[in-house]
């Protein structure tokens, strides 16, 4: 018996399931798309089940696969070219986090004038997002950001890699295919750091200031699916790697652990709608001065930056601890829980271990005090404390 595809819209439409995918044909249909531009990565446009999503967006256009490693401006600008020299009417985007936010890009820019970076939220003088922005059809194939239930695109300067967040609602993509195949063949590696991505998303959502149950609720969840999948998923990985055949038993509990994270890394991107926290500012930072990986860099910081939080915020750290551990008597079971799991998915330690240079302290020191997401901290976020953060991810 085939596997149900399931829909529910928080807060787009999803169509989550095995083969979610085949129903391409008929949202394109529905969104009145007739020549879409898909989006991708260069990874993904070689990987053997691509052409049999080309062939279900059956759309005249050519693929636009020029995104890369942390989205940048010149990815939107040449993806933005090829949505116009080719009339296109709608996008499909099909990757990770960053083909996604340069996908949103792309739709933003296709009918707006100026600078992607003139619609930079926060800007007292941002442009007006007031002209059509074509629909958006995401397909995640990575389960980590989020960002195809997401109103924003994080894109970076190519030049000094500062990062820019672009925000509104039009960017929301209309339809989500959420097909846990398509996750299948994901390296241990980028399963580990995206899957902590996630769960940076989750766990920082819940400890963000502010009154936002729907979000605390969503983020709890979302914390109990990571702590049940995650580690299945990097294990299944790692044997597939290493060439062993998964009987057939272990194939559907695979294809149930990449879907228990595929939904988990969206109720994070729900969740932190409430804010997020100091592991972000930190991790912001390193991917803006060493070009880090943004899932990785939080994986690193996040166990620096839970002790730091941990007396500002004892209760909640219980509410954590023991959504993953029932019989759970502190926070500090949620401390030694995320030590635990990083250390079992094979995440690195330290900065220095990732290859990061502690002479680059006082830019990403600075960087980080610049950046929003520190704010909503449970604990407010001193340059000192920067330093000591960053000086504890370096020695952990």
């Amino acid at each position: 018996m085939a596997n149900p595809i399931y829909t529910y819209a928080f807060p787009t439409t999803i169509h989550f399931g095995a083969a979610a995918r085949q129903r391409l044909p008929a949202v394109i249909a529905e969104l009145g798309m007739r020549r879409p531009l898909i989006v991708s990565d260069r990874d993904i446009a070689n990987l053997p089940w691509f052409a049999d999503v080309v062939q279900l967006v059956n759309t005249p256009t050519m693929p636009y696969t020029g995104v890369g490693g942390n989205p940048v401006l010149s990815q939107v600008e040449a993806g933005r070219a090829a949505f116009r020299e080719q009339e296109a009417d709608g996008i499909v985007a099909v990757g990770g986090g960053a083909p996604m936010d340069v996908a949103k890009a792309i739709a933003l820019m296709a009918h707006h004038p100026g600078h992607l970076f003139d619609y930079e939220d926060g800007r007292a003088d941002a442009r007006p997002v007031n002209q059509p922005v074509p629909p958006i059809v995401a397909v995640p194939t990575t389960a980590g950001t989020g960002s195809e239930v997401g109103r924003s695109a994080v894109i970076s300067d190519d030049a000094t890699h500062a990062k820019k967040i672009v925000f509104a609602p039009q960017l929301l993509p209309q339809t989500v295919l959420a097909d846990p195949e398509l996750l299948l063949g994901l390296p241990a590696k980028v399963t580990a750091a995206t899957g902590m991505d996630a769960l940076t998303h989750l766990v920082e959502a819940f400890l963000a200031n502010g009154y936002q149950p729907l979000c605390d609720g969503i983020a709890l969840e979302g914390l109990r699916l990571v702590a049940e999948h995650l580690t299945d998923c990097v294990t299944f990985a790692r044997r597939l790697q290493a060439g062993d055949a998964l009987s057939e038993a272990e194939s559907v509990a695979h294809l149930a652990a990449r879907g228990g994270m595929l939904n988990a890394s969206m109720m994070g991107a729900i969740a932190f709608q409430k804010g997020l926290g100091v592991t972000h500012s930190c991790a912001h930072a390193l991917s803006t001065v060493c070009d880090t990986h943004h899932g990785l860099a939080n994986a690193i910081m996040l166990p620096a930056a839970m002790r730091f939080n941990l007396a500002a915020a004892p209760a909640k750290f219980l509410r954590l601890a023991q959504t993953i551990q029932p019989a759970a008597t502190s926070g500090q079971d949620f401390l030694d829980w995320i030590l635990a799991l990083r250390h079992a998915i094979g995440i690195p330690e330290t900065l220095t271990a990732l290859g990061v240079s502690t002479a680059t302290t006082d830019q990403l020191v600075g960087v980080a005090l610049q950046d929003i997401c520190h704010q909503l901290n449970p604990r407010p976020v001193t340059p000192t404390d920067f330093y000591a953060l960053y000086q504890e991810a370096f020695a952990a």
